[in-house]
């Protein structure tokens, strides 16, 4: 299961059921790439083909959206 929490331009931003265990994260992917942000504090954790200027644009979204995508993290792991 892969709950998408946020579309925003191109990017899908989600994260998988089987990622519980691991401190809050998302993974955004748009088309054939894809990256993963910690978002305590966000931090990328890693990238697979992304350039520095896309990874920093997405970096802004996920600093500006940090309140839902953790509020969406907490939502769906704690009932479960």
């Amino acid at each position: 299961m892969t709950p998408t929490v946020l579309r925003t331009g191109p990017y899908r931003f989600f994260f998988f059921s089987s990622d519980k265990h691991e401190p809050p994260h998302v993974h955004v992917e748009r088309e054939s790439k894809r990256a993963k942000f910690w978002l305590e504090p966000v931090e990328l954790e890693s990238n697979n083909g992304y350039g520095a200027r896309e990874l920093a644009r997405i970096e802004a979204i996920v600093k500006a959206h940090r309140e839902e995508l953790l509020r969406a993290w907490h939502e769906f792991f704690n009932d479960r």
